[in-house]
């Protein structure tokens, strides 16, 4: 069974490619479960990210697509929440969809994620840095919000490493997210980045999988070239860590699926 959960539209103003053309190259690459998790609404950097006045439909064409495609391939919907205390909007909870991501890509507003905010990094901590992320993830974990944890260690994008153990720096995230009943998703996206490395990382999958922290796959599309972009390296990574199967999701019920 192959799973790809995390892939966004241009609805969230920074994405290339229409629905179809997405659900098409997915159909074609033979992908089994495609879901689509667009960046959710919220009061701070509306620009990259769906509006609200556009999530009826956003739904609709969701919606729309699941049903022409039915015979050829499971289209399933959710969210991209952003985890920032005080600017999740809970509309975006209360929608009846199949899974929502929850993210982290700030920290006290920083967008360290954006290469328009890199110099930032110049000015700080670099370990303080990592142990505010973890904290973030943690929090967001306690939440018992989200079905997904996106892209654990998205810090490490732009090759901004810790000096520290980063097994150490996440053990109270781990935590939290095996408590919380979360699942962490192999994305292909830091292939394309700088650090060109699946999140997460070796390491870290390896203390997931201690804690017994089931998984899921994706590929955080943005163009239709995105998808399946780095899929066997993540299940070859997955299976030299012990996994055999992935989660996927169905109005927020979790099955898991051998890959």
């Amino acid at each position: 069974m192959r799973i790809d959960l995390h892939n966004h539209t241009t609805r969230c103003n920074h994405a290339e490619g229409s629905i179809d053309e997405y659900i098409q190259k997915a159909i074609e690459l033979g992908i089994d479960i495609y879901g689509f998790s667009e960046h959710a609404p919220m009061d701070f950097d509306q620009y990259y990210r769906l509006d609200f006045n556009d999530i009826e439909r956003y739904e609709a064409d969701i919606l729309d697509a699941k049903a022409r495609y039915a015979k050829d391939i499971k289209i399933i919907l959710g969210y991209e929440v952003d985890w920032l205390p005080n600017h999740i909007d809970k509309r975006v909870l209360k929608r009846e969809v199949d899974y929502l991501i929850g993210s982290v890509h700030f920290i006290n507003k920083w967008g360290f994620d954006n290469p328009e905010f890199i110099g930032e990094y110049a000015n700080k901590d670099i370990n303080e840095i990592w142990i505010a992320y973890f904290d973030a993830i943690t929090q967001m974990a306690k939440s018992a919000l989200f079905d997904i944890v996106g892209h654990l260690d998205l810090l490490k994008i732009f090759k901004f490493l810790p000096t520290k153990d980063i097994r150490l720096m996440a053990k109270d995230a781990l935590r939290a997210i095996k408590e919380s009943n979360m699942t962490i998703e192999l994305n292909t996206a830091g292939l394309r980045k700088p650090i060109g490395e699946i999140y997460p990382s070796k390491a870290l999958l390896q203390e997931a999988y201690n804690l017994e922290i089931p998984i899921t796959f994706s590929s955080d599309a943005h163009k239709v070239e995105h998808i399946g972009y780095g899929y066997q390296e993540a299940i070859a990574l997955a299976k030299e860590v012990g996994y055999t199967k992935a989660m996927t999701f169905e109005a927020r019920d979790k099955q898991l699926v051998h890959f």
